[in-house]
Parts: structure tokens; sequence; C-alpha cells
């Protein structure tokens, strides 16, 4: 996988680093099970610091997103449960874009377009959704 990096940005790069992970698990880049590249690896393949790369790493294995052995290195996990405290965090999240949105313009069609055409685009979590989730006990 091919990471985009902006040294520029005011988000840090181990923020950039685990959003671009995150993203490329969703798009199905990485599979589950699927071995990441080791700290050092990638952070030389990067251009940063080791402990840049450590830091994204802790954070992903924190989220559940990937799974760290000391002998085996860094995996894609597989996830499949639905977290009621991360639906929280979603729904305060979205709650700023939906408001970013509107206040640029972006009508209610086109945000739910937007955020279809996206949800379709991310291969790697078909077949993981739990249609069970009722949101409304949220």
């Amino acid at each position: 996988m091919i990471f985009k990096l902006n040294f520029d940005s005011s988000t840090p790069i181990y923020v950039q680093l685990r959003n671009q992970i995150v993203m490329g698990i969703g798009l199905g880049d990485l599979k589950p099970d699927e071995n990441l590249p080791t700290v050092r690896q990638l952070a030389e393949d990067i251009g940063v610091n080791a402990m840049t790369v450590n830091k994204a790493y802790t954070i992903l294995k924190n989220e559940g997103f990937i799974s760290i052995n000391r002998r085996h290195g860094a995996k894609v996990k597989v996830l499949t449960t639905n977290n009621t405290d991360f639906c929280e965090k979603l729904e305060e999240e979205l709650a700023l874009v939906i408001s970013e949105a509107g206040l640029k313009g972006v009508s209610k069609t086109d945000f739910i377009n937007i955020c279809n055409k996206l949800f379709n685009e991310m291969n790697g979590i078909k077949g993981l959704i739990n249609p069970t989730l009722n949101i409304d006990t949220i």
C-alpha cells in the first residue's frame, strides 16, 4: 500500500498514517490478517522517525484495527463487533461534518448521496456490517 502523507499539514504524521491504514482496510487494499510493514521498515520507507510509526500502530491496536505480536509483527484484524462507544463517537463526529456541510451549502440529499458513494467504495467492509445494530438504542 502506498501512503499519501502531507508533511506540511497541521495534522500530525502519526494521525495521517493511522487514517491511511484505516482507509486501506476499509477500501480493501489491506486485507484481514495481512502483515503490515515493521515499524522500522515503514519508518524508513516513508522517511519518518520509527517512534512516529510506533505511535500510529499503538493507536490502531488500541482501536482494534490491528494486532501486534512481537514475533510476527503487526497484522490487520478482522472487525466484526458493534461498539456502542464507537457509535456515540461517530454520532458526535458526523454532527460536526453535517453542520460544516450544511453551512457550506451541501444539501441533505447531496450529503446522503456522497455518503452512499463512499460507503459503496469500501470493499474491505462488505460482509462485516451487522444489520441488527439499532441506532435508536444509542
